[in-house]
C-alpha cells in the first residue's frame, strides 16, 4: 500500500490542478469532434481559377527548365567539336562525316551543305541551322548558296598570320600562339594562363592537357614550339608541405593528396621521393609530372 500511495497521494492544490486539466482536455476533445473547422467557401478542383492557377503555375515550370537548358550561340559548324556535335543532338556518326570531310581541306559553306555532308535529319536541322554562322562576304556575295571549297579555304587560310617572336613554347606570347592555324584569342590565353600554373611546361605532351584545346591543334603547336630551355620550378619537402599547399599541385586531387599524407603518417618520413609509388592506387603515369614540384628531405 506504501508503494501506491506515494505515487496517488497528492495535496488539495495538485488536485484542483489535475482536475483542471482533465476539464480542458474534455473541452478540446469536444470542439474538435463538433467543431467544423473546413472553409466555408470551397473551390472546386475544376473551377476556373483553380486551372488558371495551375496553367500559371506550369508556364512557370516551362520558363524554368528553358532557363536551365545551355543556351547556343552563333558559330561557324565548320569547327563543330565531339562536345558541341553531342550538345547539338548529333550522333557520333555524323560528327564523324563532317570531321572526315574537313580532314580533305574542305568547307561547308551553308546548311543545306552541312545536310548533305552529315546525314542529320531536316528536323535537327531545322533546329540547329539558325546558330550557323558563315562568313559575311559569303551570305553577302552569294546569298547562301553553294560557294567552292577551294575558295573558302583561300578565305580561311589568306588571314594575315603574326610573325612569331620565339619557338620557345615557355616564352611564346599570346599573339604567338594566335599563329597557330585553331587557336584564337580565348584558346591562346588559356594555354598561357595552364602554362602559369605549370610553373613552366617541362614536356612537350603537357600542351594537350589544356582543356578545350583539340588533339590535332595541340600537335600543331608542338610542331611549332619547343622546350629550349627547362622551367626552374620550386619544389616542397614532401616530409613538411602542408596538405593545402600540397592540394596546389596541378597533378593532385584531394583523394590522392589524402593518401599522401596518410603514407606520410605511416612512415613517419619519406627518405626518397621515388616512395610514393609504394602509395596504394598511386597514378604512376602521372608520377614524372608529380615529383616536378616535390623533393624528399
Amino acid at each position: 500500500m506504501n508503494i501506491f500511495k506515494s505515487h496517488f497521494w497528492y495535496h488539495k492544490s495538485q488536485r484542483n490542478g489535475v482536475f483542471l486539466l482533465a476539464i480542458l482536455i474534455f473541452i478540446l476533445q469536444v470542439i474538435i469532434v463538433f467543431v467544423d473547422f473546413s472553409p466555408k467557401e470551397k473551390v472546386a478542383a475544376n473551377s476556373a481559377e483553380t486551372i488558371a492557377f495551375y496553367k500559371q503555375i506550369d508556364s512557370l515550370k516551362k520558363i524554368e527548365i528553358a532557363n536551365r537548358r545551355p543556351k547556343i550561340f552563333p558559330f561557324n559548324p565548320n569547327y563543330i567539336t565531339d562536345y558541341k556535335g553531342a550538345q547539338l543532338g548529333m550522333s557520333l556518326n555524323e560528327i564523324d562525316r563532317l570531321f572526315t570531310f574537313r580532314k580533305t581541306g574542305k568547307f561547308v559553306n551553308s546548311k543545306d551543305e552541312f545536310q548533305q555532308v552529315t546525314k542529320i535529319s531536316d528536323s535537327l536541322l531545322d533546329k540547329i541551322s539558325p546558330y550557323f554562322k558563315f562568313p559575311d562576304w559569303i551570305v553577302k556575295q552569294h546569298d547562301n548558296k553553294y560557294v567552292s571549297s577551294t575558295r573558302i579555304e583561300k578565305f580561311y587560310k589568306s588571314k594575315p598570320k603574326h610573325t612569331i617572336s620565339t619557338t620557345d613554347i615557355n616564352k611564346a606570347t599570346t599573339e604567338d600562339l594566335k599563329a597557330i592555324y585553331g587557336i584564337g584569342e580565348k584558346l591562346s590565353e588559356r594555354i598561357i594562363k595552364y602554362r602559369s600554373k605549370l610553373q613552366g611546361f617541362s614536356f612537350e605532351n603537357q600542351i594537350f592537357e589544356v582543356w578545350g584545346l583539340e588533339k590535332e591543334t595541340a600537335k600543331k603547336v608542338i610542331a611549332t614550339f619547343k622546350i629550349l630551355e627547362k622551367p626552374i620550378i620550386k619544389k616542397d619537402n614532401i616530409n613538411t608541405i602542408t596538405f593545402k599547399e600540397l592540394l596546389k599541385n596541378p597533378y593532385i586531387d584531394y583523394e590522392l593528396c589524402k593518401k599522401i599524407f596518410e603514407y606520410r603518417d605511416e612512415v613517419a618520413e619519406l627518405q626518397n621521393i621515388s616512395e610514393l609509388k609504394n602509395i596504394k592506387s598511386f597514378p604512376l603515369d602521372k608520377y614524372d609530372r608529380i615529383v616536378l614540384y616535390l623533393v624528399a628531405e
